[in-house]
């Protein structure tokens, strides 16, 4: 007697991203957000995916590279006040150094940087 076949195993669900473990006021205390005017821009020469930032702070400037570059063209970001991470260790980003982050939101089809609803001074802590 042979035996019946085994049932089909269910299909696997499609996995979702899990978000990071919650932080404590203390951890998100060291993340210094401050805003920042976007007064150059440019196609980063050596990366098909990221824009060259020069962000004014209002007492410095800072280079940030943005992984932006296929949503917005370049002229089209100089004098936007933004917010960025700025005490983000600066790194090397295909040879140029990148000093900050810039904060956006994804809908899955556009990616949008944050702004402020009307123009700040640049270098002010978000809070």
């Amino acid at each position: 007697m042979t035996q019946p076949p085994a049932p089909a195993s269910p299909p696997t669900p499609p996995s979702t991203p899990t978000e990071p473990a919650e932080i404590n006021i203390e951890d998100f205390a060291k993340v210094v957000l401050k805003t920042g005017r976007i007064v150059d821009a440019k196609a980063h020469p050596d990366a098909d995916k990221l824009l060259v930032l020069t962000v004014s702070l209002g007492d410095q400037t800072r280079t940030i590279c943005a992984g932006i570059r296929q949503w917005w063209a370049p002229e089209a970001l100089i004098g936007k006040d933004v917010v960025i991470v700025a005490n983000l260790k600066p790194r090397k980003m295909r040879g140029i150094e990148s000093q900050g982050m810039l904060l956006a939101v994804s809908d899955g089809n556009d990616v949008i940087p944050l702004t402020a609803i009307k123009p700040v001074n640049p270098g002010l802590r978000v809070s």
